[in-house]
């Protein structure tokens, strides 16, 4: 099941309700797909470093348990929630992060733009052609994995204010760059994009 979570979604209170929900599972229990827009928000993963945190301002900063560094959710960006049940999927935890990768990347391919991974740097990335061909991060992403069973996800950068990744070292690396969407040309809504993204995520969920 694919559902849109009130907007602006809360973060503390939709991790409660995935938490709640992964705990709540049976083997009959179905997969689903959670979308939504979140308030500005930095989020740490639950070995990330606080020393990535630079400059958070007002922005207020929470400690995760999913896996990674810190990164940042605000408005403008699709975070996709996937709730999935990897031992019904017959998937371990890499081929898993490799196909959240690969639903990105697709659905950014649909609108012609060229992702790509970067070797020991887990999300997605898109050549900045201003500077000669750096990569820039355009997907961050971080699962949790309780019981067999994956939450947390991947957020998007669809039409966003980019500045507040300037407050910290995104995913832990100094100086990475980030970009979306727009900033490759295309105008998309958060909503479009990420009814792509989950229809393609939603190739695995049960």
């Amino acid at each position: 099941m694919i559902k849109w979570l009130d907007r602006p979604a809360d973060y503390q209170t939709v991790w409660q309700a995935m938490q709640a929900f992964t705990a709540a599972r049976t083997p009959d229990t179905a997969d689903e797909i959670w979308l939504c827009e979140h308030e500005p928000v930095y989020t740490l993963g639950q070995a990330g470093k606080p020393e990535h945190v630079l400059n958070p301002g007002v922005i207020p900063v929470v400690r995760t348990d999913r896996g990674g560094q810190v990164t940042y959710h605000g408005p403008g960006q699709v975070v996709a929630y996937a709730l999935v049940d990897l031992r019904k999927a017959g998937m371990y935890v890499k081929e898993y992060v490799a196909f959240l990768e690969d639903a990105v990347i697709d659905t950014l391919a649909s609108y012609g733009i060229a992702g790509c991974r970067k070797p020991g740097a887990p999300g997605v990335y898109v050549p900045v052609a201003a500077a000669g061909g750096e990569l820039a991060k355009i997907a961050a992403l971080g699962i949790k994995i309780r019981a067999g069973c994956a939450y947390h996800g991947v957020a998007l950068n669809v039409a966003m204010d980019l500045a507040p990744f300037r407050g910290i070292n995104p995913c832990g690396y100094e100086n990475l760059a980030t970009m979306d969407m727009a900033g490759c040309g295309v105008a998309a809504t958060v909503r479009e994009a990420g009814d792509r993204l989950a229809a393609r995520i939603a190739r695995l969920a049960s």
